[in-house]
């Protein structure tokens, strides 16, 4: 069984939440611990720095997504997550979730699996980050995460691959 059979039959969801395109599920210094599934939609998730919004990751229809620093660590997040178009959320508190998971072992190891691609992602990404030339980073973000090109507005694909939207749309016109 996947993942989301077993969280369809094991977690008790919360009734739907939808966002309009613009509208914040958590803002600093918002505590949030719940875990989100996005039903649909799409959202981005930054963090402002020097008031330049900086793209951090995207939640995409189907992902289970959480305000990681404000979940593992209970405390106020820095980063702020948007609906970029309207989207359809359902949730389930940190100790809904994890006592499920000591429940259900089938859903623990799906779990374990999809922290460990989340890692394995965070570590690309810090990769990307590192490489001074914009074209070679774009075309590491393309091959990976062709996904983010088909759905993400390029000013906000811009600001995840730090370079302006000009830059970017210079380099996938060139």
């Amino acid at each position: 069984m996947d993942l989301f059979s077993l969280l369809k039959e094991t977690i008790n969801w919360s009734p739907p939440l939808i966002l309009k395109r613009g509208d914040y599920l958590c803002e600093p210094p918002r505590k949030d611990q719940n875990i989100y599934w996005v039903k649909e939609g799409l959202l981005r998730i930054f963090t402002l720095e020097e008031e330049q919004k900086y793209g951090v990751r995207f939640g995409y229809e189907g992902d289970l997504i959480s305000v990681l620093d404000s979940y593992i660590k209970g405390e106020s997040s820095r980063f702020s997550v948007q609906a970029l178009r309207k989207t359809t959320l359902v949730s389930c508190s940190k100790e809904a979730f994890e006592s499920r998971l000591k429940q259900h072992p089938e859903l623990r190891d799906l779990w374990m699996e999809g922290l460990y691609q989340l890692i394995y992602d965070m570590l690309e990404r810090e990769q990307d980050l590192m490489i001074a030339d914009p074209r070679q980073r774009l075309q590491r973000v393309l091959e990976r995460s062709p996904r983010l090109f088909q759905e993400v507005p390029h000013k906000y694909i811009a600001s995840y691959l730090r370079m302006s939207p000009e830059t970017l749309s210079r380099l996938l016109n060139s």
